[in-house]
């Protein structure tokens, strides 16, 4: 493997989120959910990730949508934001070092924390997110 370097834009984002994703793919715990949302929308959603990420990091224009109201209908818990995690942290930790990984793993906690404290607070209501 070549020595690692920092995320320093689009090129490098497409290899976490590619790499990323094939690992979410083979895995048992969250392979079944992503595959019965995405099963042969995933080159969009690739893209879609690469701009979110982009936008996230860099402040690069070109994502819109609410990723919120994406993931709330989805059959989670606790132990799928922990896998999702641990992938995307061990993505990050296998391909890059510096500033800019250290970024994205602490957007990606921020994320996941978010949405799991969000998605758990609508389980047993009657609430529909709109937006």
């Amino acid at each position: 493997m070549t020595q690692k370097h920092d995320i320093t834009g689009l090129e490098d984002i497409k290899v976490l989120v590619d790499e990323f994703y094939t690992l979410v793919r083979n895995d048992e715990l969250l392979a079944p959910i992503f595959l019965f949302r995405l099963n042969t929308y995933w080159k969009p959603h690739l893209e879609k990730m690469y701009t979110f990420w982009n936008a996230a990091l860099f402040g690069v224009k070109g994502y819109t949508g609410n990723p919120f109201a994406k993931h709330a209908t989805m059959p989670v818990e606790g132990e799928h934001f922990e896998r999702w995690l641990s992938l995307f942290i061990g993505t990050v930790d296998t391909y890059f070092e510096g500033p800019m990984a250290e970024e994205a793993k602490k957007r990606a906690l921020i994320m996941a924390t978010n949405f799991e404290r969000r998605i758990d607070g609508l389980k047993g209501t009657d609430k529909i997110t709109l937006v």
